[in-house]
């Protein structure tokens, strides 16, 4: 039985992209089959980092979604302008990871509840978590803030930072996924 999808399949990524503008899921999702693991390996050869890939691979196609109308198929190819949006993304984490290894150490509320053990232990342990979150990416480092530290549920960090839920969801994940690599066992 053919799929609602499959006479996209023969469309140009011009016809795709104006599609996907137009609130057609299914045409960005084509574009995604036929681009996202050449964008993932470009941003993961750049960044250097599993995560921040991901993370820039999604920002890609969302930027792509939401000014499809920037792209003009005079100046180039749809994957070239793609490539581009995506070195540009990740060139940006990397200055973030630099800029952001030289900003002040992110502060935890002293209130904030962690493992038992004797003033010492709590003291490293909280020294270890804001080692921890200051490697997270910027954008990851931010959601965990937001909803851990500021009290906020997903859908109000959502509003506040203009990003679609589904981002925030993928963010928190990557970033608790990272803190548990990080932290160890010693996670509270």
């Amino acid at each position: 039985m053919p799929q609602p999808w499959e006479p996209m399949l023969h469309e140009t990524d011009h016809q795709l992209l104006q599609q996907a503008a137009a609130g057609g899921t299914a045409a960005l999702g084509l574009l995604y089959d036929r681009y996202g693991r050449l964008v993932f390996s470009v941003a993961l050869r750049i960044s250097g980092e599993r995560g921040s890939a991901e993370e820039i691979t999604q920002d890609v196609f969302l930027r792509l979604w939401r000014y499809a109308d920037r792209y003009n198929p005079a100046h180039g190819t749809l994957v070239a302008w793609m490539l581009t949006i995506t070195q540009r993304r990740a060139i940006d984490e990397l200055r973030s990871r630099h800029y952001g290894s030289k900003r002040r150490e992110v502060e935890l509320p002293e209130a904030l509840p962690l493992a038992g053990g004797d003033h010492a232990q709590q003291a490293q342990l909280r020294t270890d978590v804001q080692q921890a979150l200051a490697e997270l990416p910027t954008a990851q480092r931010e959601v965990i803030e937001g909803v851990f530290f500021g009290g906020l549920s997903r859908q109000e960090l959502a509003q506040r930072m203009g990003s679609p839920l589904p981002t925030i969801h993928t963010r928190l994940r990557l970033a608790m996924e990272k803190l548990r690599v990080l932290l160890g066992d010693e996670a509270p």
